[in-house]
């Protein structure tokens, strides 16, 4: 019969040890004490690094299609580059795009990928179908000055 009560005991002291772990209010120290304030480059003698002006992708894509610079987008500047896609589409220059002109650079380039003319394309063939990602231009920033007395 002690079996049965020290089992019984043996639970409630589990039951209490759980609740006491799941609801404790332990107070959270932070791992790692804040920053120190760093000193300003400017104030070493040195000039500031310049701010880069805070243009959000819907401004640029603006400016893209804003070409007079007006701060309005016109309708011929809104359509000038989907006209010139679709110029380049209609092969025979008569201002219709049949099927045929449309699917011709699409045929196209499946030809130029399908090296071995099997009429499939296998995975290394198929990546040179990805469209070329135009390189980003390399950062046109002045020399950094030095300070006097330093070379």
């Amino acid at each position: 019969m002690w079996r049965y009560a020290l089992g019984g005991v043996a639970a409630l002291l589990m039951i209490a040890a759980g609740w006491l772990l799941f609801n404790g209010k332990a107070a959270r120290e932070p791992l790692l004490p804040p920053a120190p304030d760093l000193p300003q480059i400017a104030d070493a003698g040195r000039p500031g690094v310049p701010e880069a002006s805070e243009r959000t992708r819907e401004q640029k894509r603006f400016d893209r299609y804003d070409k007079d610079r007006d701060g309005r987008v016109m309708r011929e500047e809104y359509l000038a580059s989907r006209r010139k896609a679709f110029a380049k589409l209609d092969g025979d220059g008569d201002g219709r795009l049949s099927f045929d002109e449309w699917a011709a650079k699409t045929m196209t380039r499946f030809a130029t990928a399908d090296g071995d003319r099997s009429g499939a394309l296998d995975r290394t063939e198929f990546a040179t179908t990805a469209p070329k990602r135009r390189p980003k231009p390399a950062c046109v920033c002045p020399a950094p000055s030095q300070p006097d007395g330093e070379e």
